[in-house]
Parts: structure tokens; C-alpha cells; sequence
């Protein structure tokens, strides 16, 4: 089963969208802010992480950064899921290393 972490602080998208991807069949962990994802992700090691741009303290870019810069989750397979719709942000993202 894949597992994918789901980073957001908004309790009512990650209930939501844990619940989705729980339906078809996804071993889903969450974190609720940056930090902690980025612990989940050293300790977890999912084959996805999907993550919220806009969060307090640490944001996506942020978040996505730190994984990049660490030996055990630089490979790992990361996407944003925000409800940017500015080009500038996806261009950012991409740029930084988001697939």
C-alpha cells in the first residue's frame, strides 16, 4: 500500500482529503504544520507528500526546502496543493523542486 503524507493547517482539507485518498486505498498520515511534516517524513518515508503553500510559521516552500536539503528525503516525491492560483507560485514551487 502507498503511503502518503498530507500536510496541512487546516483541519477540515486534511480530514477531507485523508478521507479520499484513504478510499482508494492509501495508507495516509498528517501533519498540521511544517515541522512536524518534515519530522513525518524522516521517520515515515512516504512515496508521496502533498502539502498546503500558505501555513503559518513554516510554509510549503519552506517545508519543501528542508526536504530537498536532507540525504533521507531528497528523492522523495512531492507535490503542493493550495489554493494559489498565481503562476508566480507554481513557477516557485517547480523551481524549488516540487513535481
Amino acid at each position: 500500500m502507498k503511503k502518503i503524507l498530507l500536510i496541512d493547517d487546516s483541519e477540515y482539507i486534511i480530514e477531507g482529503t485523508a478521507s479520499l485518498l484513504r478510499f482508494e486505498d492509501y495508507d495516509v498520515i498528517t501533519a498540521n504544520n511544517g515541522a512536524t511534516g518534515v519530522k513525518m517524513a524522516i521517520e515515515h518515508h512516504p512515496d508521496l507528500i502533498i502539502c498546503d503553500v500558505s501555513m503559518p510559521e513554516m510554509d510549503g516552500f519552506a517545508v519543501l526546502k528542508e526536504i530537498r536539503n536532507n540525504k533521507e528525503t531528497e528523492s522523495m516525491r512531492f507535490m503542493f496543493l493550495t489554493a494559489r492560483a498565481d503562476k508566480s507560485d507554481m513557477r516557485t514551487g517547480m523551481e524549488i523542486g516540487a513535481d
